[in-house]
């Protein structure tokens, strides 16, 4: 009797093919994380000098504290994220914005210091996005908010917290009724 592997199987194949979409998508991951800053940034400066920190609403962010928010915790996710690969049950808490920065703090941040920032970190969570195997992107961790958390979950919310206060910038650059 002839015995075939799974990879010869219509099965098999189709988990051949998830397999490398699942290598594509870190990688597609990873060039878009790479890619944010110049995003944001180029946003970010289409503001108008006059609307840069200045809110919407008294308890509504300017551009200025949600770029400044993008730019912080880099650092955070490469301590999580070496957390997860040595850690066989890491413990993840989720982030939480400080009573400052609710109050208005992010606001005397240098803009420029923290852009500049923002790049550089990022630039070190790429390369080490580069260096994870396909078995460190399955890595689990337990999250107090999260049903299941994977290092690929991870860097995709990170990606997607980023795109959304991008989305909150430019919802300002484009505001026609400033009160």
């Amino acid at each position: 009797m002839l015995g075939f592997g799974l990879g010869t199987t219509p099965l098999g194949c189709l988990m051949a093919a998830h397999d490398s979409e699942k290598i594509m998508d870190t990688q597609k991951l990873i060039a878009t994380l790479e890619a944010a800053p110049g995003i944001i940034i180029g946003l970010i400066r289409e503001v108008a000098p006059q609307n840069l920190k200045r809110r919407p609403a008294p308890n509504k962010w300017s551009a200025h504290e949600h770029a400044c928010h993008i730019s912080i915790g880099q650092d955070v996710f490469l301590l999580r994220l070496e957390l997860m690969l040595s850690d066989p049950l890491p413990q993840i808490k989720p982030m939480e914005l400080s009573p400052e920065e609710e109050a208005g703090s992010l606001l005397s941040v240098d803009l420029d210091e923290a852009l500049g920032q923002y790049m550089r970190e990022r630039a070190l969570v790429v390369k080490r996005l580069k260096e994870l195997s396909a078995e460190d992107w399955q890595r689990t961790a337990e999250h107090e908010a999260f049903s299941h958390y994977t290092v690929y979950i991870m860097f995709r919310d990170l990606l997607l917290h980023e795109m959304l206060h991008a989305y909150r910038i430019e919802e300002l650059v484009l505001k026609k009724d400033w009160e």
